[in-house]
């Protein structure tokens, strides 16, 4: 049987390959779907960012996309959460009209250009958005955006470097492990600060990514320590850190010139790409290149 996470194009046999390049029949949807992602994705670095509501997520999620972009890299970055914000402050300000709001003001199946817009650097923007407010679930937005990315066949289309998912946090069910579940994601960041709510938030994605262990699916990176300057804030998430065995990966300081830059509808990296709030972005994204790398030396030694 052939695993979502681990599979390679060579180990596809060419009739399936086949198959599920032109017509993919033969699958159910979910399966279908997620082996024809792997096979397009492979070497990607593909990275979902999952945080409590209002912890930062979406600052360092787009931050990141952007000190990648002037790494040179090419970058795809999807927000999934349903205020539909993650990717605003690539796109000069601007808001991005929402996958599930196109569905639902329009009578017609939506095309790329439709959902998906160039942000600073090059970087592709998709935002899933959410149901109206007080009808429906948050969580089938995203899953009925992953499978009109699917059908799209944007992953191909643009074959990014890297896909980073902004994921809303407080509840890792249903169509919010998408990126964990369905093979789209295969590294986590948890972004958190000291607050008891976030910690929280951040043991429960922990607790659901550890349920998922033994299927291969998505494993956790890191932490990314978001400071909001609270009482004995370093202590706590160090504490929450080594008694879950999550190695603190990033560090952003409580920083004025973020929400500055954010003002002007901008990141800190494009704004001020030479300060040293900025630096711990580009920190992060090396990291995090580096250790793609060294992943991928030790699969070829292997």
């Amino acid at each position: 049987m052939l695993t979502v996470r681990n599979t390679k194009r060579e180990e596809v046999p060419d009739t399936v390959y086949k198959g599920l390049v032109e017509t993919r029949i033969g699958w159910t949807s979910s399966r279908r779907k997620s082996i024809f992602y792997v096979v397009w994705s492979r070497g990607m670095i593909k990275i979902a960012i999952y945080g409590k509501g209002g912890i930062g997520k979406s600052t360092v999620t787009a931050n990141l996309a952007a000190a990648f972009a002037m790494r040179g890299k090419k970058v795809l970055q999807i927000g999934c959460d349903p205020k539909a914000d993650s990717t605003i402050n690539l796109l000069g300000g601007e808001p991005l009209e929402p996958v599930m709001n196109f569905l639902r003001d329009h009578d017609r199946e939506p095309e790329i250009d439709d959902i998906v817009r160039t942000g600073f650097g090059g970087v592709q923007c998709i935002e899933t958005g959410g149901p109206t407010p007080g009808i429906g679930c948050a969580g089938r937005g995203i899953i009925a955006t992953f499978n009109l990315i699917d059908d799209l066949r944007i992953f191909r289309k643009f074959q990014p470097d890297i896909v980073l998912y902004d994921v809303l946090g407080d509840v890792v069910c249903g169509g919010f492990a998408v990126p964990i579940r369905e093979g789209y994601a295969e590294d986590i960041l948890i972004v958190t600060s000291g607050e008891k709510m976030a910690l929280y938030a951040a043991n429960n994605i922990r607790t659901a990514v550890d349920n998922f262990a033994d299927r291969g699916y998505a494993s956790v990176k890191g932490i990314v320590f978001n400071h909001r300057n609270v009482p004995r804030e370093e202590e706590k998430v160090g504490e929450f850190a080594r008694n879950a065995g999550i190695p603190i990966v990033g560090d952003i300081p409580r920083s004025d010139e973020i929400i500055e830059c954010e003002e002007e509808g901008m990141t800190v990296v494009q704004g001020l790409p030479d300060s040293e709030i900025s630096g711990k972005f580009f920190e992060l994204a090396d990291f995090l290149l580096k250790e793609h790398e060294k992943e991928r030396k030790e699969e070829q030694v292997q």
